[in-house]
């Protein structure tokens, strides 16, 4: 459509291109398709009753990738009597904003028709592109809806998100990805159900695993595994588990180096090390070196902890976190390959598609909002339980008491092994001690 043009058709009404990718075309066409966000779209949830009755006010939707944000804004747009405009904060800059709020007032003048205005990646728009949407939203001609993978506390100005409500989708579970990959597999107008096609359980699976709670990237990687599938005698593809995984290469982790994941994951590796939870910190540190993070930067934050959180209580960590920096290897010292071992088991987690999460009790509240949203509830300090443990887990749930660290019995890790025996044994005490 044109930017000032009529509503787009309602996406149910048609058929889909069928040169638009995969994930185009399996777009929910209502609301009762949409998976993963039942606590938002169920039956009687506000948001879904504001939709229906295109009750809308200011809203952001505020969820990690292939969540359907997107999806809900079309569905909206498919039900509103209002104008609705839709652009990205990618390519749009102040002067289509501007554009956009004199076509808002004057369609207000002449018709009373309010207008929703889309803006998909709010977060990408700079303050002053952000503070010319607020008089209009204040003074109601328009209704703003912005859909953001970063934390609106750090992204959008307080002011417009104090005008606005925030809904944060869920990332989609494994179960919900395999529904929307059955899905594409048997539906013959938009999906993939024409072709003849061969994809087990197995290989589904994988993909669901693999996919992050993502369901652009599961049906994105679907539809390229499919279209490079060896073709047998008959004309069927058979898509095997060893072919996905080739096409996949492997998990694209979520992660950026500069926004909300980034902080979750430095906050999980700090808070399972001041646990005591070796297992929990090499999965966390994994997860953050494996999607690119900086070495250094994680370095000296372990530098920080050794000084902060273990202090004089073992002078030697703090000398022992700046030579890892240096990495210097030592031809008489014990040998043990115990720490190897230990990161290729996490490697291979991860690479399995166990990349859930960070457990909402280790993350940082550091907002109002994210307190609300329940960062931070039932964290354990530490230091304010006696010998410093405590009953936290710091896995995601799917790994939960799961060990990857095992010392040897060789030079200092003999007592490491007695240490970390001890420390485990008191957290599993504390556990069966809670109702």
């Amino acid at each position: 459509m044109g930017l000032f043009g009529e509503n787009p058709p309602t996406p149910s009404a048609g058929k889909r291109d069928p040169a638009a990718p995969l994930a185009d075309r399996m777009r929910p066409r209502d609301l009762d398709e949409v998976l993963g966000q039942a606590a938002l779209l169920g039956p009687e949830a506000p948001l879904r009753r504001a939709i229906e009755a295109d009750e809308l006010r200011s809203l952001i939707l505020w969820g990690p990738p292939g969540s359907g944000k997107t999806t809900i804004a079309r569905l909206i747009a498919g039900r509103t009597r209002a104008a609705f405009v839709p652009f990205s904060a990618v390519t749009s800059g102040i002067k289509e904003v501007r554009e956009v709020m004199q076509h808002a007032v004057a369609a207000r003048r002449a018709t009373a028709r309010r207008t929703i205005v889309f803006i998909d990646e709010i977060h990408r728009f700079n303050k002053s592109q952000q503070d010319a949407f607020l008089p209009y939203v204040e003074d109601g001609t328009i209704v703003l809806i912005g859909a953001t993978t970063e934390n609106p506390s750090f992204e959008v100005n307080a002011a417009l998100l104090s005008r606005s409500r925030v809904y944060r989708l869920e990332r989609l579970s494994e179960a919900d990805l395999l529904e929307v990959l059955s899905r594409a597999l048997a539906d013959r107008e938009r999906g993939l159900g024409a072709i003849a096609l061969d994809v087990d359980a197995e290989t589904l699976h994988a993909l669901a695993a693999a996919s992050q709670g993502d369901a652009r990237a599961a049906l994105g990687s679907l539809e390229f595994a499919v279209a490079t599938a060896p073709v047998d005698a008959s004309g069927r593809r058979r898509v095997a588990r060893e072919h996905l995984l080739a096409a996949l290469q492997k998990s694209a982790l979520y992660h950026d180096r500069a926004g909300e994941e980034h902080y979750n994951l430095i906050s999980a590796l700090h808070k399972s090390m001041r646990n005591g939870d070796p297992d929990a910190s090499l999965y966390w540190l994994a997860r953050m070196l494996e999607a690119g993070d900086d070495p250094l930067y994680v370095a000296r934050r372990i530098v920080r902890f050794a000084s902060e959180d273990v202090g004089l209580a073992d002078p030697s960590a703090l000398r022992i976190a700046l030579d890892a920096k240096e990495a210097v290897h030592c031809a008489l010292a014990p040998k043990s390959n115990a720490l190897y071992v230990a990161w290729g088991e996490v490697r291979d987690a991860i690479e399995k598609g166990v990349t859930d999460p960070v457990p909402m009790a280790i993350r940082n509240a550091v907002t109002g909002l994210m307190k609300a949203e329940g960062y931070g509830e039932g964290y354990q300090y530490a230091h304010d339980h006696p010998d410093a443990t405590t009953s936290l887990e710091c896995l995601p749930e799917r790994l939960r008491d799961r060990v990857f660290y095992r010392p040897t019995g060789r030079g200092k890790e003999r007592v490491l092994a007695a240490r970390l025996a001890e420390w485990r044994a008191r957290r599993l005490a504390l556990r069966k001690r809670e109702p």
